[in-house]
């Protein structure tokens, strides 16, 4: 159980008020959360993820990397909470306005989805596409104020298999999540990855029954996984698939044991796996291009991946799946699915509607 005092959760609250560049978070399994900063200067901002080979500090990379949405990398000068008086001595930073997409009602949402899932599904039908990963967005309104510092924390210990999250940057804006999706974490030479695909409701004490559509879905990804790491030069340990619980759902996933000779070139790593089948699609750049030129919306962030890099110390990288952005007056929650040939438009919907139960919970 993490508990955050009175005292921390409002300077938590003032850091997002004052537009500091911090991030908050919380490891899966663990009981501790944890707090980074960068007390002065500018974030770093790259526009290729092998721009990461040698570097460390906090990364938030978005799906697509542009100019217009840079990975985003804080280096960390601090790792405890300001007190009230240090916190008085950061000026509030200006920010450039942000553009916020309009409210549907949701009979919109769902026919803008649908739309979307009939061209989808054509090349998958075709064969032309063996996998093709649907998101959406849906923007809710702001009906009260709520201490973002407090759904925090009731994330995580709502979540405690997730990795979660709370990040604010002049670049990013403040975003939260969970996520159970590790792209990269290790130490050393001591490295692991994942093939996390396949999505039950949870059933308490009722282990989920695979269907062919999921199980194919998953063993896709793991191939794609394993492809990529023999691409350079990794021969992995695999064990899996086996379920494991994120919120309301329940995934498959395959772990990826491996080790790194050396570690200078972990962006080219994350350049290879990113983005991964399980946020895109296969083949990868067939699906990658489709999607950008298809999805009705920009991801932004979602399904770009998150959290600390350091190739001298203890990396823990996550794909960031079930999130929103906070904007002044509303919040954009996000989610997704993988379709193959055989998907079923009502069952896909519903899908993202049980992931983005993950953040709207937080909400209400």
């Amino acid at each position: 159980m993490i508990q955050i005092n009175d005292e921390h959760l409002y300077i938590l609250d003032q850091l997002i008020a004052k537009k500091q560049l911090f991030a908050a978070y919380k490891m899966p399994q663990s009981d501790t959360w944890h707090f980074v900063m960068q007390e002065s200067g500018h974030p770093q901002l790259l526009t290729d993820l092998s721009q990461l080979n040698e570097e460390e500090g906090y990364v938030i990379a978005p799906f697509q990397v542009s100019e217009g949405l840079p990975i985003v990398l804080l280096h960390i000068d601090r790792r405890t909470l300001p007190s009230r008086e240090e916190l008085e001595k950061y000026p509030i930073r200006t920010l450039p306005t942000e553009k916020v997409e309009d409210f549907l009602l949701e009979g919109e949402m769902k026919q803008k989805y649908k739309d979307c899932f009939d061209s989808f599904m054509q090349p998958l039908q075709e064969n032309t596409m063996a996998k093709l990963v649907l998101s959406r967005h849906r923007v809710q309104k702001k009906e009260k104020d709520l201490s973002l510092a407090k759904a925090f924390e009731m994330a995580c210990n709502s979540y405690p298999n997730g990795y979660v999250y709370l990040v604010h940057t002049p670049q990013t804006g403040v975003w939260m999540g969970s996520t159970p999706e590790i792209i990269l974490a290790g130490k050393k030479q001591y490295w692991q990855t994942v093939a996390l695909a396949g999505t039950k409701p949870y059933v308490e004490g009722k282990a989920p029954l695979w269907d062919a559509k999921n199980r194919r879905e998953q063993d896709l990804v793991a191939q794609y996984v394993q492809h990529q790491l023999n691409a350079f030069g990794i021969e992995p340990e695999i064990e899996g698939p086996v379920n494991i619980k994120a919120a309301q759902v329940v995934h498959l996933v395959s772990h990826f044991s491996f080790q790194l000779e050396q570690n200078n070139r972990l962006g080219d790593l994350l350049k290879l796996l990113h983005p991964t089948p399980a946020v895109c699609g296969l083949p990868k750049e067939e699906a990658y291009r489709f999607i950008l030129e298809n999805e009705h919306h920009n991801r932004k962030y979602y399904s770009g991946f998150i959290g600390e890099l350091s190739p001298y110390e203890t990396t823990n990288l996550f794909v960031n799946l079930r999130c929103m952005q906070i904007h002044s007056k509303s919040y954009t929650l996000y989610a997704g699915g993988g379709l193959l040939s055989s998907s079923i438009l009502d069952e896909e919907w519903q899908e993202t509607e049980n992931k983005m139960q993950t953040m709207r919970a937080l909400l209400q």
